[in-house]
């Protein structure tokens, strides 16, 4: 069985119009794929073959293909449209359409296939090898060269060789194979052999190996092969996988003993002007399955890869070493844990890290591998990334075996940005959203729209990989205590190609400083997570530390009621699949402190939060955290060569909420419960990994009173993380805070509302839809409210009137309009420019200039004026002493256009 074992993702924020915001910078533009990838995301209607496709090779416009098939058929071709192509297809680079160049590969018993495709120098003859006796008919042994003007076999290039050829390289005047022969032309050459260019005669070049030659690259210069396969010697040397040797003698010039692991091999040798990579596979355990850099000056090592999955390929172009593989573990770069499998991959030629390129493929057939080979192919300016080997999928769609990706025409767009807002105190709103994929583009520039106007309020530039999407956020402080705003993000490539807006996040603003969210966030959590989502699979963080989580298996979103006083609402966990981890890979050194609330009535236990190695699936290093046993009793756990726990005396199963903090620093462990201190340990130390955090489940195997369930059954809420350890007096208060009265708001929709026209003085217009106001000539709008009592205990803290912009061009105004009480009566039936209210004084609010576009505006009111006339119908008016019209939607407007609204915060005194 063949099997498999994340880049710091900066944000740079940059700001668009006038508004503040907090740690903003400018970025300069991005290019349309970004840099250096050469290639987009998206595949090419390509013609495909119904078998595996092992070799490729590109001479002038036409890509050649080799492999184990019988046909090839257009893009979503069904059977009956194919066309014979033995072991053997000519296409164009730039349609993926089949040329006229046709060559059948056969032999006369067992199946023949071509395994290796190479040019000659000047690209005029195809050196093809594999296990075949005849092209076109014409007697060969398993190595062919075909003139590529006139596609026929070169007849005097006859070497015989004796086994399957799996590999060839060429110079000027030398034809380079590996494979699985012992002798060539007769003569003993076991797995590698060198013959003339020209006529095949066997050259003295002599590497013997002990097992198959697997890849054959010769360096830049031409003074040495590079030689890869499944051997332990070469020549008699101690030298596994990989070898370089003179390029005329075959004497070995670097061997690698133990260089590269016994259960590996080498499968594929590329090579540019700096240094040659080789793609390793393994097999069982402990396998070396990626890739290695090695420099050409003194054939050492520069980096290696060690992500696991059977690297097939690799292919360096421009600066970028891509890769053909079913990369599934990458964690020991640092990279993404083991999961899921990704088939193409790119990164620097100067490093492991991945780069913003991952179009994919499925396994496919035979041996379930994925794409085999990589070829460069160019036509019309235009550069093409083909790939070929046994996979029936690309990029989800249909499609076998071969697929083509170009330099130019990027169409993919980003995913829609999964955005939330949150306010925590006056003045300020928080908008976070998970960065979205997007496979050729790691750079994305996001829009921020608020209260629904087309113009975005700011630009945001983050960065993003397949397997690691942090959050973004922006803070908005140009919002007014107590009024409500909404907010969509949509995400662009450099391209221009851009998403959906994200369904829309909405906020209200609280008069007074929110108590337990800013101790929390006072406190220094860099991880702050308070489940208000309601939308799978982004759980935001309310911290500064930008540590988002990813929901799994669809916990219960929005459960009520939160464990803190308020609008927050808790998570649901079934006890059986259901967690959250964490979107970031980081360390946790032996100083920290770890909350969270929760609330269950199981009887079979959980972890409630905890960090592991691991992202979707259990973890196989885990400590730093608190689970329940069966019984109810609560365990905090740190592992260093042993495990270490503190545990509670009583039970907290009796479906209440909870407080739970454990802190570990120089004074040891410390368990809290409610406030109250249940338990000590000093014990400093810890184990020292990299992973991720999770609530709601990972593994527990080894540890004390290790319960039924390893996933958590019942709700959790507040989790939040720190840097540090909080001081007795910190947790206690956290407990006090959460059941601390907390503001409310109150929006009351107008009761009536209609507006005065100075050029229709008999007209009511209070069922038009529309309200206006202009000094001259005069319009004004008049606007009554049924005014809530205040709650009891209650004070209005804070109020504001929000109206909105119509849709007619012009709607804005560059006048200030005036908010005034209304002196005399009226009535929106009735009412006309003829016998119009007064107006009183002084003003209550003004909007300083409204900008056009359909927009929700927002202006504070005086709040003793306002609070005088809490439960009673209360009067206001619009009015301006400029010339430029303001135009708004009425209560009466059509679909919910968004008329005349108050926001009321109340709040103890």
């Amino acid at each position: 069985m063949r099997r498999s074992r994340g880049l710091a993702a900066a944000l740079t924020l940059a700001l668009a119009g006038t508004c503040t915001a907090m740690g903003l910078g400018l970025v300069e533009e991005a290019a349309a794929i970004t840099p250096p990838v050469a290639f987009t995301a998206d595949e090419l209607p390509t013609w495909q073959v119904n078998g595996v496709v092992w070799a490729l090779a590109e001479a002038g416009d036409q890509v050649f293909v080799g492999g184990t098939f019988s046909a090839v058929r257009p893009p979503d071709g069904a059977a009956g449209t194919e066309q014979e192509a033995v072991n053997f297809a000519t296409l164009d680079a730039a349609t993926g359409a089949p040329t006229s160049c046709k060559l059948s590969f056969t032999v006369g018993s067992g199946t023949a296939t071509v395994r290796a495709l190479v040019l000659s120098p000047d690209k005029s003859t195809l050196y093809a090898g594999g296990y075949f006796g005849a092209v076109n008919g014409t007697a060969v042994s398993s190595i062919a060269a075909i003139d590529v003007a006139t596609c026929t076999v070169k007849t005097d290039f006859r070497p015989a060789f004796a086994a399957t050829v799996r590999a060839l390289a060429v110079t000027g005047d030398t034809v380079y194979a590996g494979g699985d022969f012992l002798t060539v032309a007769g003569q003993p050459r076991e797995r590698f052999a060198a013959v003339d260019a020209a006529d095949g005669t066997l050259k003295p070049f002599t590497a013997n190996a002990d097992e198959p030659g697997r890849a054959v690259e010769v360096t830049p210069d031409g003074s040495h092969v590079v030689l890869g396969g499944d051997f332990f010697t070469v020549g008699g040397t101690n030298s596994h996988a990989l070898a370089v040797v003179d390029a005329t003698s075959g004497a070995v010039t670097k061997a690698y003993p133990g260089f590269i692991e016994t259960n590996s091999v080498v499968k594929d040798i590329a090579t540019d002007a700096t240094g040659f990579y080789t793609a390793n596979e393994g097999t069982g355990g402990g396998v070396f399955d990626g890739r290695i850099a090695l420099n050409l000056s003194d054939f050492g090592q520069r980096w290696r890869d060690t992500c696991l999955g059977a690297t097939q390929a690799v292919l360096p172009y421009q600066d970028v070493l891509y890769s053909a593989s079913h990369a599934h573990d990458c964690s020991g770069i640092g990279e993404f844990p083991d999961g899921q499998r990704h088939h193409l991959l790119a990164q620097p030629t100067t490093a492991t890290g991945k780069l913003g390129w991952a179009p994919d493929t499925n396994d496919g057939i035979g041996e379930g591998i994925g794409p085999r080979a990589m070829a460069v192919g160019s036509k019309g300016g235009v550069q093409y990334l083909w790939v070929g080997g046994e996979f029936t999928t690309v990029n989800g769609a249909a499609q076998q075996s071969l697929t083509r990706f170009a330099s130019t025409g990027d169409t993919g767009a980003p995913s829609v940005p999964v955005a939330s807002a949150v306010s925590f105190k006056p003045g300020e709103v928080q908008v976070r959203w998970r960065t979205s994929l997007d496979l050729d583009d790691s750079r994305l520039t996001y829009k921020v729209h608020r209260n629904g106007s087309a113009t975005p309020i700011a630009t945001v530039e983050a960065d993003s990989l397949f397997f690691r999407r942090p959050q973004a956020s922006w803070t908005d402080t140009t919002v007014t205590a107590g009024q409500s705003y909404t907010y969509r993000v949509t995400a662009t490539d450099a391209a221009g190609n851009a998403s959906a807006l994200s369904a829309t996040a909405s906020v209200t603003v609280p008069a007074s400083a929110d108590a337990y969210p800013s101790a929390v966030r006072t406190d220094g959590a860099q991880l702050f997570w308070r489940y208000d989502e309601s939308a799978l699979p982004f759980v935001a963080d309310s911290s500064d530390g930008n540590q988002s989580g990813v929901h799994l298996n669809a916990p219960a979103l929005r459960q009520t009621p939160g464990a803190v006083t308020g609008a927050s609402t808790a998570i649901g966990f079934n006890g059986t699949d259901t967690q959250v981890y964490g979107d970031k890979r980081q360390n946790v050194g032996s100083t920290y402190s770890i909350e969270t609330w929760f609330k269950t009535n199981t009887t079979t236990g959980g972890k409630l939060i905890g960090f592991g190695n691991n992202q979707a699936r259990g973890s196989s290093q885990y400590d730093k955290h608190i689970y329940m046993t069966n019984d109810g009793r609560l365990v905090y756990g740190v592992y260093s060569g042993g495990t270490h726990t503190v545990t509670t005396a009583a039970a907290y199963n009796d479906n209440q909420w909870h407080h739970v903090v454990a802190t570990q620093g120089p004074g040891g462990m410390t368990l809290y419960v409610d406030g109250a201190q249940k338990g000590t340990l000093g014990f400093t130390a810890h184990e020292n990994f990299a992973g991720y955090w999770h609530v709601g489940g990972d593994s527990l195997g080894g540890w004390p009173d290790r319960p039924v369930s390893e996933y958590w059954a019942g709700r959790l809420d507040e989790t939040a993380v720190y840097p540090t350890v909080l001081s007795a007096a910190q947790v206690q208060n956290h407990h006090t805070l959460a059941s601390a009265p907390a503001d409310s708001v109150v929006e009351v929709q107008a009761a009536e509302d209609t507006y005065a026209n100075a050029g229709a003085p008999s007209t009511n217009y209070g069922t038009s839809g529309s309200l206006a106001v202009r000094g001259t000539s005069f319009y004004a709008s008049y606007l009554r409210f049924n005014l809530p009592a205040a709650p009891a205990g209650t004070v209005l803290k804070s109020a504001t009137l929000s109206v909105k912009t119509s849709t007619m061009a012009g709607a804005g105004t560059t006048d200030t309009v005036s908010v005034l009480p209304v002196t005399g009566s009226w009535t929106e039936a009735g009412t006309t420019y003829a016998n119009r209210p007064a107006l009183g004084s002084p003003a209550l609010g003004s909007f300083a200039g409204v900008p056009d576009g359909s927009a929700v505006q927002t202006t504070g009111l005086d709040k003793a004026t306002v609070a005088g006339a809490l439960g009673s119908a209360y009067s206001l008016a619009l009015s301006s002493a400029g010339t430029d019209a303001l135009w708004l939607w009425s209560s009466e407007a059509a679909a919910n256009e968004g008329g005349p609204k108050l926001s009321l915060t109340f709040g103890a005194p």
